[in-house]
């Protein structure tokens, strides 16, 4: 039963980091497309190579910014599942 609660609590975990290290990259993609959008439609401009490119250099300006505290966030969660993994298997 205890195997259960931790492997639930570990789900929990498993979806809150993925939120954390994805939310900026796709909150900054989705602010982007929504300025670029409203620009095309104010000025009846529909080429789609407008909406690619400042969402690809907005997201890569966020993996720059944040790119580094995704990593640590990522790499202190895998530390605490290899452990969680030694504890029950032990």
């Amino acid at each position: 039963m205890q195997e259960d609660a931790q492997l639930l609590s570990l789900a929990d975990q498993t979806l809150w980091v993925t939120a954390l290290i994805a939310g900026p990259v796709l909150l900054a993609a989705l602010a982007i497309g929504l300025v670029v959008g409203i620009i095309q439609a104010a000025t009846s401009v529909n080429e789609q190579t407008l909406t690619f490119v400042p969402k690809l250099a907005i997201v890569a300006v966020v993996f720059v910014l944040l790119g580094g505290t995704m990593m640590a966030l990522l790499s202190d969660f895998m530390r605490e599942i290899f452990a969680q993994i030694a504890t029950i298997s032990g």
